[in-house]
């Protein structure tokens, strides 16, 4: 477990999952084994959305590419590579056409293995501030190659009445569990409040969506996306993608309490 601490906040991070982020005693990560989701934070990458509809097939400028829901970089493990009191940095690398096992076969997908026609190297930093924690999400490879990225932390919920307010009006729990697994879109847009115990600020660059999702009233997730899948039917789903170029691709979160 890597453990950061900065003031009256503090940062658990297990192989690269945020399992946990207190202030001040509150703890605003969904925390594992409680109803809801049995993660605390993921990443999308390179596909956002489910692909069964499409034979789990994306096409790609170098043909199809085997890709479950969310894609295959959460099949693979985080190496921490650099750590300090207040900032640990995480990356994983992938080689073309290597083969990764797919967890959700055979109970969920007809694939077994998975693969992507491009290199790249996708590294994940935490870095507490005095004003809250960021996540920047770095990313490299191939000039060209397609992708989407779509951040996917669960939040902590201990009100009956939590709202989620965005530039275009606020958002209730009923209304997010309410669209269901498609998740509730919110676009263009770079920040989000969550208000309920405590309140915590949500602002991003690169990403310019979100999705929010719950089926259940103790947490939920708030996701900045690079692109809504659902916009499109599966068998387009490559319409989503923007591409690398020479220099690094940058994302970040800014996960910042009130």
């Amino acid at each position: 477990m890597t453990e950061l601490s900065l003031g009256n906040q503090s940062v658990k991070i297990d192989k690269g999952e945020l399992v946990g982020y207190v202030v001040t005693g509150h703890q605003f990560i969904h925390q594992k084994g409680s109803p809801g989701w049995r993660n605390a934070d993921t990443e999308m990458f390179p596909v956002i959305g489910p692909t069964n509809e499409a034979n789990f097939r994306v096409a790609t400028p170098k043909g199809d590419a085997v890709q479950d829901q969310h894609g295959l970089l959460r099949e693979m493990v985080y190496e921490e590579k650099h750590q300090t009191t207040t900032k640990a940095v995480f990356e994983k690398g992938y080689k073309a056409h290597t083969q990764v096992k797919n967890s959700k076969f055979p109970v969920k997908s007809t694939e077994v293995q998975l693969t992507w026609p491009y290199d790249f190297q996708f590294q994940k930093s935490f870095e507490l501030k005095e004003d809250g924690l960021e996540v920047v999400f770095t990313i490299t490879g191939e000039v060209g190659m397609p992708f989407m990225l779509g951040y996917h932390p669960a939040f902590n919920l201990t009100t009956s009445n939590p709202v989620i307010t965005t530039s275009k009006g606020s958002v209730t729990l009923d209304e997010v569990m309410a669209v269901g697994s498609r998740a509730f879109h919110v676009a263009d847009c770079e920040k989000i409040l969550l208000k309920d115990e405590k309140s915590l600020e949500i602002t991003t660059e690169g990403f310019g969506n979100f999705m929010l999702w719950t089926e259940v009233s103790n947490m939920v997730c708030i996701e900045p996306i690079s692109f809504y899948p659902y916009a499109v039917p599966q068998n387009q789903l490559h319409l989503g993608f923007e591409e690398l170029s020479e220099e690094p691709k940058i994302f970040k979160v800014l996960l910042k309490p009130l």
